[in-house]
C-alpha cells in the first residue's frame, strides 16, 4: 500500500468511522498525560443513530401495548396481578401511584425473570441455579425443584475468587465462629466493641497507607450514613453524574448543595470549582464552608476508572476536599491490589476520605472508611452508622482479615499476588477477545467490569435468557438503571476465572445459527463490527427483530 494510499484511507476511515472504538479511545486519553505514569485508555463509544431511533421506537411499541393492558385490566378483560387500592378505601389518598408503577407492569414484568435468580451454591467461578418457571408471564414463579448445574458465574463481583467455602479464610471464619458466635448484638459504642474488630481498623488502615480507619457492617450505609456526617447546610458537594445510589442519598441527606460534573470530565469538574469559588453561595455570595469532592475508582455500570491524578491537581489547586469509593477498585485494581490509588502510584494522604466495601474483592460484607485519625475519631462520635447500626459480625469480621492478609503476601504465600496477577490477566484477555470478534463494550482496557452494549428493550431479556441456556450466568442492565438508549449486560471477570470459561463466554454468540433465529446469538445482534458499510443489513434485520419481540 503507498503512503497516498494509506493517507487516504485514514481520512476516510476518520470521516466514516469517527464513532468507532479506536476514534474513542483517543478522544478519551488523558489530555494531561504527565500526570499519568502510564497510558490511560477508555473507550465509549456512542449508540448509533440508526440503533437509538429504533430503540426509542421499542420503548414507544411497549408503552402503547402497556396503556392498552392497562385498559384491558381495567375492564377486567385480562387479569390483573398488580397491587391496588381497596374499594373501601377508593376515597384515601392513593398508597400506589398508578402511573409510577406503569415501568414496572409493562415492561420489567416482561423480562422479571433475568433477576432475582435463586442460587444454592457458593457465588465462585461456577454456580448452582433453583430452576424456576412461571406459568402467569413472570408475575409468579415456582420452584420446579431441579438445579441447573455449574453455570459459569459472571455476574458476581467476586474479583479475587474469595467468595468460597474452603480453604484458609472459610477455616479461619469457622473458628472465629466457634469463639464469638455469628451476631454481636449491640452497637460499637455500647457493648458490641470486639478485639477482632479493632484488629480488622488496624489491618485495614496499614493496608491502605493512612493514619486510621473505621469499619462498618453495611456497604451501602458507609456512604448513604457517612456523608451526612462530613457535610451539612453551607457545603457543596460536586458529584460525577454517574455516582453510586449510595453516594447519591448519602449528598442529598446531608443537605449540603449538590452540583453534578460529567462523568470523568475535568473540564466540567474544574468549571463548577471556579465557579462555586467565584460566586459563592447563592443569594448571600458567602464562601462556602467545605467543597467535597466525591469520585468512584471503577464506575460498576460503565467499567471505567477515575481520573484520579487530575482529581486531585484540581483538589489540590482550589483547596477542595476529595471523598472517594473504591467499592469495585479496592483489591481489583493496583500491583499490589490497594486500588485505584496503588493504581496510579499516588500517595494516599492526598485522598481526604478513602472508602470502600468489603463485599466484593474480599468476599465478604460490610465497608470502610481511612483516613486520618482526626477524621476517624470525629467519625465515631457523629457517624449514624457507628452509633446506631450493630456490630459487623465477627466471622465475617475474621473473613475480611483473612483475605487481606492473603493480598498482603502477610500469610507466608504467594497466593495473593497469584490472585491479583491471574485477575489482571483475565481481565485483559477478556476485553480483547471481546474486541477482537467486534462486540462494542465500555470502559478501561484494566477494569474487571466489562459492560457489552446491547441497546435494545427485547435484547434485555433476550441474552440474559439464551445466556442461560448455555450455562452462563450474566446480569442484564436497562433503563432506568441506564440511559435508555444504552442497555447492557455486565460482566464481572474474576481470578477464579479459567480461559476455557472466559473462551466459553466469548465464544458463545459466534455459534452456527439454529433452525430457530430467536437462538442464534448473532441474532440478537450483540455482535457489532462498525468498520464495515455491510454491516448497514444486519442492522436493519437486526432491529426489526427486536421490535417484532416487544410486541
Amino acid at each position: 500500500m503507498t503512503d497516498h494510499m494509506r493517507v487516504l484511507l485514514t481520512k476516510l476511515q476518520s470521516r466514516y468511522c469517527k464513532k468507532c472504538l479506536f476514534a474513542q479511545i483517543y478522544q478519551n486519553a488523558a489530555p494531561n498525560s504527565s500526570l499519568y505514569k502510564k497510558p490511560f485508555s477508555e473507550s465509549f463509544e456512542e449508540t448509533p443513530l440508526l440503533v437509538a431511533v429504533l430503540t426509542y421506537m421499542g420503548y414507544g411499541i411497549l408503552t402503547i401495548f402497556g396503556y392498552f393492558r392497562d385498559f384491558l385490566r381495567h375492564w377486567n378483560i385480562e387479569k390483573c396481578h398488580i397491587a391496588h387500592e381497596r374499594e373501601q378505601q377508593k376515597d384515601f389518598v392513593p398508597l400506589y401511584q398508578d402511573f409510577e408503577n406503569f415501568y414496572t407492569r409493562n415492561l420489567y414484568m416482561r423480562i422479571r425473570d433475568n433477576w432475582n435468580r435463586p442460587i444454592c451454591s457458593v457465588p465462585g467461578a461456577k454456580v448452582d441455579l433453583v430452576e424456576r418457571v412461571t406459568h402467569n408471564y413472570n408475575w409468579t414463579f415456582e420452584h420446579t425443584g431441579k438445579v441447573v448445574k455449574d453455570v459459569i458465574n459472571m455476574g458476581s463481583y467476586n474479583y479475587l475468587g474469595f467468595a468460597e467455602n474452603a480453604g484458609a479464610c472459610a477455616s479461619a471464619a469457622i473458628e472465629t465462629t466457634h469463639a464469638y458466635g455469628v451476631g454481636v448484638a449491640s452497637t460499637r459504642c455500647e457493648i458490641g466493641n470486639l478485639d477482632i474488630h479493632e484488629e480488622l481498623e488496624q489491618l485495614v488502615a496499614r493496608f491502605l497507607g493512612v493514619e486510621s480507619s473505621m469499619a462498618f457492617g453495611m456497604g451501602f450505609a458507609t456512604n448513604s450514613m457517612n456523608i451526612p456526617a462530613l457535610t451539612g447546610k453551607g457545603c457543596l458537594i460536586l458529584s460525577d453524574e454517574l455516582n453510586h445510589a449510595s453516594l447519591v442519598l448519602g449528598a442529598r441527606l446531608s443537605g449540603s448543595t449538590i452540583r453534578v460534573f460529567k462523568h470523568n470530565n475535568m473540564q466540567s469538574l474544574e468549571k463548577l470549582l471556579r465557579d462555586a469559588i467565584a460566586h459563592g453561595q447563592p443569594r448571600t455570595h458567602r464562601p462556602w464552608k467545605k467543597i467535597l469532592i466525591v469520585v468512584e475508582g471503577i464506575y460498576s455500570m460503565e467499567g471505567s476508572i477515575v481520573r484520579l491524578p487530575e482529581v486531585i491537581a484540581l483538589k489540590k489547586r482550589y483547596k477542595a476536599y476529595l471523598y472517594l469509593d473504591e467499592a469495585h477498585s479496592i483489591g481489583a485494581l493496583g500491583p499490589n491490589g490497594r486500588g485505584v490509588v496503588d493504581y496510579f502510584g499516588l500517595d494516599p494522604k492526598d485522598v481526604d476520605i478513602m472508602m470502600g466495601t468489603f463485599t466484593k474483592s474480599f468476599g465478604a460484607a460490610g465497608g470502610y472508611i481511612g483516613g486520618r485519625k482526626e477524621l476517624i475519631d470525629y467519625l465515631r462520635c457523629h457517624s449514624h452508622s457507628a452509633l446506631y447500626a450493630t456490630s459487623m459480625s465477627p466471622p465475617v469480621a475474621q473473613q475480611i482479615i483473612s483475605s487481606m492478609k492473603i493480598i498482603m503476601g502477610e500469610d507466608g504465600s504467594t497466593l495473593g499476588m497469584h490472585r491479583l496477577r491471574q485477575l489482571s490477566e483475565n481481565t485483559t484477555y477478556f476485553r480483547r477477545k471481546l474486541r477482537e470478534m467486534g462486540f462494542i463494550i465500555y470502559g478501561n482496557d484494566d477494569s474487571p467490569v466489562v459492560p457489552l452494549m446491547l441497546y435494545m428493550p427485547a435484547k434485555i431479556g433476550a441474552f440474559g435468557r439464551e445466556m442461560l441456556k448455555r450455562n452462563i450466568g450474566t446480569v442484564v442492565v436497562g433503563f432506568p438503571a441506564t440511559p435508555i438508549i444504552e442497555s447492557r449486560a455486565r460482566f464481572c471477570v474474576s481470578a477464579a476465572h479459567t480461559r476455557e470459561m472466559l473462551d466459553t463466554v466469548s465464544l458463545v454468540n459466534l455459534q452456527t445459527p439454529s433452525s430457530d433465529p430467536l437462538h442464534d446469538g448473532r441474532v440478537m445482534g450483540v455482535r457489532r463490527s462498525r468498520r464495515s458499510v455491510s454491516q448497514l443489513i444486519f442492522y436493519l434485520t437486526d432491529s426489526f427483530m427486536c421490535l417484532h419481540l416487544c410486541v
